[in-house]
């Protein structure tokens, strides 16, 4: 039986493997197929400590797996398929293979919700983000659109005032979800433009993204716009389907913790956007892969004798 395994190779599962290594807790982690979370998507990361130049996501990421496995990390780029409790811990499945450990960190992310269009991964991190926090900087005194009717969806265009020169926001629908306080500040800003019953239906350039084509929900017409850069703003998807029925979450779907990263499961762990609905930052999320590890430790130093 391990001491601890890690599911999920965000900044979360990097940041826990790197304390639980030092830890002598010799974790085992499993990345999935596409290890790296949400940072494969960014180009530029600049608001991360420690990086006064910034530094690229994906280049991010593997100074973390490098660190990991200075300590002892074993890593895995796996897809982990069923999870259960058994005596003495928990037992996951990789396929056919079963893997058991007295303690688990999840760490499995959130997924950011796209708009389906068959060649948007072409235009992911160049001109199509789903941070507006992350990559608005890069839209100093641009046009960019933002889409979405939620509370989300208006933080995110009047954050983006501070750089652009015009914002849109963008809705399928002929009124929005969010808050009245929230619609109120979107009316009220003279940066931001407001286009009801549209939606996107095609993405152009080479990339980076050029030009969107909007569809009228009422009409049928279709126009295109020139356009620098595109925010999602249409929710996320916690990683947690194969948790379902053991570990507790929320109304959206997500891990409930307490303020120690401990699940309703002892032994079990969460850390980064698998339940972190609000911020979703990886500054944030490597501090709670922090705790998570920390607090795997004294569980495991508590219960390896038993």
């Amino acid at each position: 039986m391990e001491k601890l395994i890690i599911i999920g190779a965000g900044v979360a599962g990097w940041t826990a493997a790197i304390y639980a290594g030092r830890a002598s807790l010799e974790p085992l982690m499993f990345t999935g197929i596409e290890e790296g979370g949400q940072l494969m998507l960014t180009t530029d990361v600049e608001n991360f400590p420690g990086f006064p130049e910034g530094i690229i996501g994906s280049d991010l990421v593997e100074k973390l797996k490098k660190q990991a496995e200075r300590f002892g990390t074993r890593i895995f780029q796996k897809n982990v398929t069923g999870f259960k409790k058994i005596k003495g811990g928990y037992e996951i499945a990789v396929g056919k293979e079963k893997y058991s450990s007295k303690t688990i960190i999840i760490s499995t992310g959130a997924s950011a919700r796209w708009l389906g269009l068959p060649n948007e991964k072409n235009f992911q991190g160049r001109g199509l983000h789903t941070c507006a926090t992350c990559d608005g900087f890069f839209y100093k005194d641009k046009e960019i659109f933002v889409v979405g009717g939620g509370d989300s969806a208006m933080e995110e265009a009047n954050f983006l005032t501070k750089f652009a020169k015009k914002v849109t926001i963008v809705h399928r629908k002929d009124t929005f979800r969010a808050s009245k306080i929230m619609q109120e500040k979107v009316r009220k800003n003279p940066k931001i433009e407001i286009m009801l019953d549209s939606e996107i239906t095609g993405l152009k350039g080479e990339p980076p993204l050029k030009m969107v084509t909007i569809k009228n929900a009422k009409t049928g017409k279709t126009k295109n716009y020139k356009i620098d850069g595109i925010f999602l703003a249409i929710g996320h998807i916690p990683n947690t389907a194969i948790f379902q029925g053991l570990v507790e979450l929320d109304e959206h779907g997500f891990i409930k913790t307490d303020r120690r990263m401990r699940t309703n499961l002892p032994g079990v762990f969460a850390a980064g956007d698998v339940q972190d609905p609000i911020y979703k930052q990886a500054v944030t999320a490597a501090g709670t892969g922090c705790q998570a590890a920390m607090e795997a430790e004294r569980y495991y130093d508590e219960v390896k004798e038993k």
